[in-house]
């Protein structure tokens, strides 16, 4: 998403040098959220971009994977030899981490690539047992999706709760009931000692058996080519671009989830792994390119559907004072609001799409709120202004 969308924001903001857009996969350049989804459940064969790249003259070199950066000579080391560039736009995503001692065994897949989904939609037609491991967004997209296509789920997640990195505890804890409804049985609390070929066994002892087995422990930036290029890289192995997504190196940007960015609306880096952030990043990129002095400091957006719900997220509420809800968790739908100051900075909306609208926007302006009208369910968010 990243890439393509930088190379066609650089056409329609008026570029007219070469772009090429490098690729290791085969594949046209496809989206990644309908991989959990329609994909996976084979209610679609694809998701590749509507774009035409030969029309907007975007050369695509796919099957290419880049192994290097040499700055000093501006050109990138890549299977095919090397290439030189003029600017350079890193756009190289994240990659899933691996479950220790499961690399190899027969019947553990990740969910990460086109390739991945279509591994896995044969095993999931076929309705075998299938055990989950991480109760985070794809997990739980995961689980929904087997679910769906008949199997016998259980999700494991070594960490007390579900979304143990992502929300607070009494936010997830409704959401934890979603998996019993649906049918998934949940364990919290326990990790995963072993994984053998239809079993996995727990760190408290108990096995599992397992005709299949998903891993969704989370992601990082896949910026391991780059050691020793210059670019600086984060604690979390994060480029370290600027407000204006530069990188430490002169003429190469980065963008989408392989970077980090500071915010000024939320006076911190942020590292967002998240659709929303590689379509917005990219426009900020290509105008910079072009020789504006653009910041990008977005209100961070995704959505997950899950269990029959549709949950959506804006904004950044770490640094929030008070959280405030909209409605019962015990309700289909809800909403929770954080405040900081007085104003909205970030809405958690579940079933609620006007309220997630509407926040995003309040958000952005930084409009105080007044707390008796925003708790008021069947008040607009719109209207709960102080």
């Amino acid at each position: 998403m990243a890439g393509v969308q930088t190379a066609v924001a650089l056409r329609e903001a008026g570029f007219k040098g070469p772009v090429t857009l490098l690729g290791a996969e085969p594949h046209q350049p496809y989206d990644r959220p309908p991989l959990s989804k329609a994909v996976l459940l084979g209610t679609a064969e694809g998701s590749a971009f509507e774009v035409d790249f030969e029309g907007l003259d975007i050369e695509l070199r796919l099957g290419v994977e880049v192994t290097g950066l040499r700055a000093a000579d501006r050109e990138l080391d890549t299977a095919a030899g090397p290439l030189p560039y003029r600017t350079l736009v890193l756009a190289t995503g994240a990659e899933p981490l691996t479950l220790p001692g499961s690399e190899g065994v027969p019947g553990v897949h990740l969910l990460r690539t086109l390739d991945d989904a279509e591994r896995l939609r044969p095993v999931l037609a076929a309705a075998p047992e299938v055990v989950v491991v991480g109760a985070g967004w794809i997990g739980a997209e995961f689980a929904t999706a087997a679910r769906e296509a008949g199997c016998a789920v259980t999700v494991v997640e070594a960490a007390g709760r579900v979304l143990a990195g992502a929300l607070p505890d009494e936010v997830t804890a409704p959401m934890a009931a979603w998996y019993e409804q649906a049918g998934a049985r949940l364990l919290t609390g326990t990790g995963v000692a072993a994984v053998e070929p239809g079993l996995v066994r727990l760190a408290d002892g108990r096995e599992l058996p397992a005709g299949a087995v998903v891993v969704g422990i989370g992601a990082r930036p896949a910026t391991g080519w780059l050691t020793g290029s210059g670019v600086e890289l984060g604690p979390d192995g994060s480029v370290t671009a600027d407000e204006r997504l530069r990188t430490s190196l002169p003429g190469v940007y980065a963008v989408g989830d392989c970077a980090s960015f500071p915010s000024g609306r939320y006076r911190t880096r942020l590292l967002v792994h998240h659709w929303d952030n590689a379509l917005q990043g990219p426009r900020t990129v290509a105008a910079n390119i072009l020789g504006a002095e653009q910041a990008y400091d977005p209100v961070p957006y995704f959505w997950s559907e899950q269990f029959g719900r549709f949950v959506q997220y804006a904004g950044h509420h770490a640094e929030a004072d008070s959280m405030l809800w909209r409605g019962s968790p015990d309700d289909p739908a809800w909403s929770v609001c954080w405040l900081r100051e007085g104003a909205l900075v970030a809405v958690l909306a579940v079933g609620r799409p006007r309220d997630l609208a509407q926040g995003r926007r309040l958000i952005e302006s930084g409009t105080a709120m007044d707390p008796a009208k925003l708790t008021d369910p069947a008040t607009p968010l719109k209207s709960a202004t102080a």
